[in-house]
């Protein structure tokens, strides 16, 4: 079953951010994963909810997601996103 992975990213230094970024996409593919949203505009229509920057990506599982969140080149990248920014991350399973 899909799973889908949710971030919700305060950027702090974005010079150092996209590094991140730019390391990030091949571990995420690595493990088939892949982007649907990044950092587009989005609109609350509901809530007290202020999110900055959504990230949405897709894994075939959940074992995929987690096994993406825990591999040694996402641990690395981590770092660089731990340093540049805070964030808010969520699993989700899809249908």
């Amino acid at each position: 079953m899909t799973a889908y992975v949710v971030y919700d990213v305060d950027i702090h230094d974005i010079a150092l951010y996209q590094d991140y970024m730019a390391e990030v996409k091949p571990a995420i593919e690595a493990i088939g994963g892949r982007y649907l949203a990044r950092g587009g505009d989005h609109k609350v229509i509901e809530g007290d909810w202020e999110p900055n920057r959504m990230v949405l990506l897709e894994f075939p599982s959940m074992d995929a997601a987690l096994s993406f969140y825990d591999c040694d080149p996402y641990q690395r990248t981590k770092e660089i996103r731990m340093k540049s920014s805070t964030a808010r991350i969520i699993l989700v399973e899809g249908m």
